[in-house]
């Protein structure tokens, strides 16, 4: 019963392992067009074949910057096996996370609307 319990756990571990070594690895890419990455979540697959890695961007433009981290995604796996004792590494895949994004949108309009009613008292 135990073995069961322990594996969505395992699955956390790895993605947030995951999640801190990507972090670090994209510092040190020489890429122009990878500006200042921020990686929100990292998702793994079931059977970690994959990992979705979302991410935000302080300075630069998502779409090149998504380009980049996806050619550079295979040098950053194999940097993964070097730091991670798993047996199966899972393929990268870049996402540009447009959570903050959003947020940052409804925040401006919130205050716009704010600003309108408080002109209409």
């Amino acid at each position: 019963m135990r073995h069961k319990k322990s594996i969505p756990n395992r699955s956390f571990r790895i993605a947030d392992q995951i999640q801190r070594d990507v972090a670090e690895l994209i510092r040190e890419l020489k890429d122009p067009r990878i500006g200042m990455v921020t990686i929100n979540a990292v998702e793994v697959t079931p059977d970690y074949a994959h990992a979705t890695v979302l991410f935000s961007l302080l300075v630069g433009d998502p779409e090149e910057c998504e380009t980049a981290l996806n050619e550079a995604a295979g040098y950053l796996r194999n940097s993964l096996f070097k730091r991670l004792q798993i047996h199966t590494v899972p393929t990268l895949h870049f996402k540009f996370d447009r959570t903050t994004e959003r947020a940052a949108e409804l925040n401006a309009l919130i205050a716009q609307a704010n600003a309108t009613r408080a002109k209409d008292d």
